[in-house]
């Protein structure tokens, strides 16, 4: 039997042998995880509160479910093997048994409930990869600028227990910047106004940074919010939070239509406890709108004014750029112009311009690594 000496067993034990293993064990790790990263597929991730969507290098919008996963509420697993996440679970929203409950684990752009959003990102990932559990990609996601350390940390720490190899994050202001094709590496100022689910992220860009940033908890979900209160208060009618979306993106407005539009609604009435119909029109729609719609463009005219003067004078003419879920309500663009005398535009599918700018990101990382957040600064 092969044994070792007193004076050897003493050699593998010391300082220089141990630190000469490791280096074998990080040297012989190196092409291995090489060779694993090849056969991954590095993706973009916009994880929004309302959607996520996932960008792939070279293949562009993969993936676009909404943020929403269906779970037991006694031992908080996902439904039907990572089945009731995306699309399936949205459906169940308002319409689940008491033993399940379909949730939104980001609230306002950041994560409410860590352990539901890992799953969600396993399926997403695994989803992405087809079911091949055994390679790890490179993720870049885009976050709110608003977000703390902590939470970014959150953000990361999520991604890798849910399969990433390597996790980097972007403010979702310079990602919609990068996916609109803006000239943010330039100096030249650019105004980007990504009104999203739960946030609504301003921000001016030049020289592949924010000169001036903000993120403002008031957007599409507050809007919906509005939509049931005001059925609630002048229809006597409850309806749940997919039905008020349903109203926003089909008479919702933010600006005077030249014909206006009507809709018939369905829900209970809140006095005799039955189902009732009723009908609204886009009138009252943007009359309730009309709040958020105001305390958005006040934000913008902050920033506007914490903006110098040189960057100002870009805005005159690059004006206003809108992106995100928000930005299909009509007439938006209409209606930050003439609140703020700023020329406003709404991007070239404005939904996707984050997810783009990711995968963009992803594949320019050493053009754009001076605004890059990697796992590296934890």
């Amino acid at each position: 039997m092969l044994g070792f000496s007193e004076g050897s067993q003493d050699l593998l034990r010391s300082p220089f042998m141990q630190c000469r293993t490791y280096s074998l064990m990080v040297n012989f790790l190196k092409p291995m995880e090489w060779a694993l990263g090849r056969f991954s597929v590095d993706m973009g991730i916009d994880l929004g509160t309302a959607n996520t969507l996932v960008s792939v290098r070279g293949r562009g919008i993969i993936l676009n479910e909404p943020s929403v996963v269906a779970v037991r509420k006694d031992t908080g697993e996902v439904l039907l093997d990572g089945m009731a996440v995306g699309n399936t679970a949205k459906a169940m929203l308002g319409k689940t048994p008491g033993s399940i409950e379909a949730i939104r684990p980001l609230r306002h752009g950041v994560i409410a409930d860590f352990d539901v959003t890992e799953k969600m990102l396993r399926y997403f990932i695994t989803k992405v990869h087809e079911g091949r559990h055994w390679v790890k990609p490179q993720v870049v996601i885009a976050v709110p600028v608003g977000i703390t350390a902590v939470e970014r940390r959150a953000v990361i720490h999520s991604a890798e227990r849910a399969g990433a190899r390597k996790v980097f994050l972007i403010d979702e202001p310079m990602a919609a910047g990068i996916g609109c094709d803006l000239p943010v590496t330039e100096a030249r100022g650019s105004l980007i106004v990504d009104i999203g689910g739960g946030t609504t992220e301003i921000a001016v860009l030049s020289l592949a940074g924010a000169v001036v940033a903000t993120s403002l908890r008031i957007a599409g979900d507050e809007m919906d919010d509005a939509i049931v209160s005001h059925l609630r208060r002048h229809h006597s009618l409850l309806i749940g939070e997919q039905s008020a979306e349903r109203i926003k993106l089909t008479i919702g407005s933010a600006y005077p239509m030249e014909q206006e539009l009507s809709m018939e609604v369905k829900g209970r009435d809140s006095v005799t406890g039955l189902p009732r119909r009723t009908t609204v029109t886009s009138i009252e729609i943007r009359e309730c709108l009309e709040q958020p719609v105001r305390l958005i463009c006040e934000a913008v005219r902050a920033i506007l004014e914490e903006a110098p003067p040189e960057i100002s004078a870009d805005l005159c003419d690059s004006g206003v750029t809108l992106v995100g879920g928000g930005a299909l309500l009509f007439g938006i663009a209409d209606a930050v112009t003439e609140q703020l005398g700023v020329p406003a535009r709404v991007a070239k599918d404005p939904l996707s311009a984050v997810a783009r700018g990711t995968g963009i990101f992803l594949d320019k990382l050493d053009v754009f690594s001076q605004v890059l957040a990697a796992e590296d600064d934890r």
